[in-house]
């Protein structure tokens, strides 16, 4: 074997690991939405999981990487490789998938409890066969419109997470918040059923992206792969940190679902400078991110009243902007804080304003087309009941009360609504 052929091999060993591990990362996705939500709900987030990554793999296959990566109209949307024809680099596509799939999984999150699972569906073929792929080929393909400016997103802080929030943010808001959520001006907290599982989410979400943000150097680079790691670890520890010190300051105690989340606050920051910012780049990054991740939840979530349950706009959307961003200030060639003046902040707004306008408005054209035909949440009867039964038939783990008493599933479901009723009446 020659040397460019061993090379070769190499660099497509090292996408393909990287391909797994952004596959592995729907594991810790279902396991932070399943712990922060309520056990009746958790068959449902797991569905929903394993169904985002089979539709939105078969989607992309059949357009949406044609649409991204294929030849250039105008530098706004491609118009060749449907079903890869004509594509040659099947690693690519494969790695590319995965990518798509995270992107549309970050809505089942925000609209976790209260979505009816066939309107989810829908919005996952439209986020992977069409929105997301158009934000993708104006970034990542060499000749989209954004990248012509200069616009820098080596992971897809923009491309794959803020495409994935503000999709999320507007699915949320259209579908309107679980019951109970909201009492007049009172903020009612709906605690998740198992913060172990959550944990074990976000450290495989971790371990993920290091796949997600190193393999996205596309080659086994001895110079970039350390330093891409590198900084995506330093910047998801320093968030940590941030987010469980300005927690203890802002409530007088460390948040255990927020600190948490602070690791992923940090890996979404990062993500879009990975491979353009120094180690003490990464790291400023990630401190800042702590702070900004708690004050998005709770303008979200007090201000807005849109009821995210995972906290997946916050995360993805207010600091996939943030990381965006911050590389105008952070580019070791570019940034302003290397002498390189305030025009790649400028691209990068523009970018991130840019890939909002668009998503939000496709996101919510398409989510009114789907509500004619299918109801975008379930009902209150089914809501109250749970998910896993309303929509699947079967619980996610064995309620004691209701073994005692000898119940099935369905018998189980009945008597959860007859008790929320009585409670309600109650109160």
């Amino acid at each position: 074997m020659s040397n460019e052929a061993l090379e070769l091999s190499i660099n497509l060993v090292w996408v393909m690991l990287g391909a797994f591990l952004v596959f592995f990362m729907h594991t810790g996705f279902a396991m932070v939405e399943a712990g922060f939500t309520r056990s009746k709900n958790v068959v449902n987030i797991l569905i929903k999981n394993i169904l985002t990554i089979s539709i939105g793999g078969i989607v992309y296959f059949i357009a949406g990487y044609a649409i991204m990566f294929g030849d250039t109209t105008n530098g706004i949307v491609g118009s060749s490789g449907f079903l890869l024809n004509g594509v040659d680099d099947i690693g690519f596509f494969v790695f590319q998938a995965m990518f798509a799939a995270t992107c549309a999984t970050i809505i089942s999150g925000a609209v976790a409890e209260r979505t009816n699972i066939m309107a989810y569906m829908a919005i996952v073929v439209v986020m992977t066969l069409f929105i997301y792929p158009v934000v993708g080929h104006w970034i990542w393909q060499g000749d989209g419109w954004i990248t012509q400016l200069g616009f820098i997103d080596f992971a897809g802080s923009t491309v794959v997470h803020l495409t994935g929030a503000v999709g999320a943010f507007v699915a949320a808001a259209m579908i309107g918040p679980r019951i109970g959520k909201y009492t007049k001006k009172r903020v009612n907290v709906i605690p998740g059923h198992s913060i172990p599982l959550g944990a074990l989410g976000v450290f495989i979400l971790w371990l993920g992206w290091f796949g997600f943000n190193g393999g996205s150097t596309l080659a086994a680079d001895p110079e970039a792969v350390p330093s891409v790691i590198a900084n995506t670890f330093l910047a998801a520890a320093a968030s940590v940190i941030a987010t469980a010190f300005y927690t203890k300051l802002r409530y007088s105690y460390i948040d255990g679902s927020l600190t948490l989340n602070g690791a992923l606050a940090g890996l979404v920051s990062i993500t879009a400078g990975a491979a353009s910012v120094s180690i003490i780049g990464s790291i400023i990054i990630g401190l800042l991110a702590g702070p900004l991740l708690v004050e998005s939840v709770r303008f979200i979530e007090h201000r807005l009243r849109v009821d995210d349950p995972v906290g997946a706009v916050a995360v993805h959307g207010l600091c996939g902007i943030w990381g965006t961003v911050a590389i105008g200030f952070f580019d070791v060639t570019n940034g302003l804080f290397y002498g390189g003046g305030l025009t790649q902040l400028a691209v990068q707004a523009i970018g991130v304003v840019a890939v909002i306008a668009w998503t939000s408005i496709t996101v919510a054209a398409s989510l009114s087309l789907i509500k004619v035909f299918i109801p975008l949440r379930v009902s209150r009867e089914e809501e109250i009941g749970g998910l896993d039964i309303a929509e699947h038939g079967s619980n996610a783990y064995e309620f004691q009360q209701d073994t005692f008493r000898g119940l099935t599933p369905n018998e189980s479901f009945a008597h959860r609504l007859t008790t929320a009723g009585t409670k309600q009446t109650s109160a």
